[in-house]
């Protein structure tokens, strides 16, 4: 296991279409849901909560949302409509992380959704320090409030994302990151 610098510093995204079986075992699953609930919650709120969409149930679903998705984006071109119908099962586990907040006279909506971003985060480093691989995904249906709600949110909720899980088949590729001069800046007086 990588030490933890390390483990920053080697996450990569690699895309959902390359990643393939196994996906985690439910120890494994288990896991890296504790880690993804390790974030800050200024006053212990819990403001996320997780979706597990795995084994014969990702068929259902995509078959669930494809003509939701054929009725919004009529006009797609049928390769890329064709990939739709299978968003789920092309990976071994798809975790939905739900920003859930509530109206709290001391902590503003912004902290709470703030949480359920780090949340996902955490997800992904605990997924690259079992070995495995994830893209953080979101799109169409976790916009759509039909699609969300066949995805398992409620009123009120709404998808930070869905991070894609599974054993890559590609090595990971760095893509061009910032250079610290064009990020950071100190304050003066």
């Amino acid at each position: 296991m990588p030490d933890a610098l390390e483990l920053l510093e080697t996450r990569r995204t690699i895309a959902n279409v390359q990643l393939a079986e196994p996906g985690p075992s439910e120890a494994e699953i288990r896991r890296i849901v504790a880690v993804a609930a390790r974030v800050p919650d200024h006053g212990k709120l819990t403001p996320w909560r997780f979706v597990l969409y795995r084994g014969d149930a990702r068929a259902v679903l995509d078959a669930r949302l494809a003509p939701l998705h054929a009725a919004k984006f009529p006009d797609m071109p049928a390769e890329k409509a064709a990939l739709e119908t299978t968003r789920f099962q092309r990976v071994p586990l798809t975790i939905g992380v739900i920003s859930k907040t509530q109206e709290h006279f001391k902590i503003p909506t912004w902290e709470q959704e703030l949480s359920a971003g780090a949340s996902a985060m955490n997800l992904l480093l605990a997924v690259h320090a079992l070995g495995y691989a994830g893209q953080w995904l979101t799109g169409w249906c976790c916009y759509d409030p039909e699609a969300a709600a066949v995805l398992g949110a409620r009123d009120g909720e709404r998808f930070a994302g869905l991070i894609a899980i599974g054993t890559p088949t590609v090595p990971p590729v760095d893509r061009p990151r910032p250079a610290f001069e064009d990020v950071v800046t100190d304050w003066t007086a």
